[in-house]
């Protein structure tokens, strides 16, 4: 199940990349949608890391995430993963399977 958010980009953290070649970049929004602002920390795992590379602090976002949980040694985990970013302002992130810019004006 998705679930959306929107907020204001507070924190960008560095690309982690792990022996076995996994990697992650995680960021921080805050979601001042109620009362009391709420600080929210996404995770962007393997091709979705280019989503948080077109993020700047103060940009004004929706997030499209889902809740993954695990269990590891008998703890309990909740990761929350991010797979699409979108800019308030109306333009949605590239991703990286469509960065392409074409050179040509149009025809008309």
């Amino acid at each position: 199940m998705s679930n959306t958010i929107k907020g204001t980009v507070k924190v960008i953290l560095d690309e982690e990349t792990f022996a076995s070649g996994f990697n992650k970049r995680e960021f921080v929004i805050t979601d001042d949608a109620d009362k009391y602002p709420q600080d929210i920390k996404f995770e962007c795992v393997k091709d979705k890391v280019a989503l948080v590379n077109a993020l700047t602090v103060g940009d004004k976002v929706e997030v499209t995430f889902d809740l993954r949980g695990n269990e590891y040694n008998g703890k309990y985990y909740v990761n929350v993963a991010a797979w699409k970013v979108d800019k308030l302002a109306g333009s949605q992130i590239p991703n990286t399977a469509a960065d392409e810019v074409l050179d040509e004006e149009p025809p008309f």
